[in-house]
């Protein structure tokens, strides 16, 4: 990991909030002339690049289970930076736990940013959190858990959703009254399994985080399907 050298935990705490921030200012600053295409050609290989994404999108959903691990990866400075944190595999960059409500899949997580004012986690369709436009691709996982245990996964999912529990800019691992996203992915399935998942704790020196790859690289973890957008 080259672009960080520093391994101090403060600066590592202080480098993160900082990316975070750089986020918000970014996103409230993109205008027309940076995200449309500069000729027809480029326009139209756009437009083919987002149609077949959505189709990819629209065929992955059929697969998704309640319970399931979904991870997605940023196209933005802040989400290069964050997937680089992973210590094994850098791939993703943002994740969530998928529950289907009434033939619809939504998908839970913990999300900073202007994009979410209240901070708190979110309950966003698949179709939202998996968009083309601001990501690269997704990966779809699922564990090996019985029925009553996926429901009261999911059950758990919903109270800490409903509690109003807000993003944690510090991403401190030791606190329960504010998650990051996957501290939330974590602990819900950990507290919703009674235990019976358990994952790996990355560290930086003695900053001790979890990160998206320590999720899916997990014993009973296997995938069910990884898509770049092209």
């Amino acid at each position: 990991m080259t672009f960080l050298r520093n391994t101090n935990p403060t600066y590592i705490m202080g480098w993160l909030i900082c990316c975070l921030i750089f986020l918000c200012f970014a996103c409230s600053n993109t205008t027309t002339e940076n995200i449309l295409p500069v000729n027809k050609e480029d326009s139209l290989k756009k437009l083919q690049k987002i149609a077949s994404a959505f189709l990819q999108i629209d065929s992955a959903k059929k697969i998704i289970a309640t319970g399931d691990l979904i991870v997605r990866t940023g196209n933005d400075f802040t989400s290069e930076s964050l997937r680089s944190l992973n210590r094994r595999d850098k791939r993703y960059s943002h994740c969530g736990i998928a529950s289907i409500e009434n033939d619809t899949v939504f998908v839970y997580h913990a999300l900073g940013g202007e994009w979410n004012p209240d901070q708190k986690i979110r309950r966003d369709t698949f179709e939202d959190f998996a968009e083309p436009y601001s990501n690269r691709g997704i990966g779809i996982y699922q564990y090996q858990l019985l029925p009553g245990e996926i429901k009261n996964l999911i059950v758990k999912v919903k109270q800490l959703c409903a509690s109003g529990i807000m993003f944690d800019m510090k991403f401190d691992l030791q606190t329960n009254d504010r998650m990051y996203c996957a501290e939330f992915v974590y602990k819900a399935y950990v507290m919703g399994t009674d235990g019976k998942l358990k994952f790996n704790t990355s560290h930086i020196e003695k900053f001790s985080f979890i990160g998206v790859d320590d999720l899916f690289m997990q014993d009973l973890c296997s995938p069910k399907k990884n898509i770049l957008y092209q």
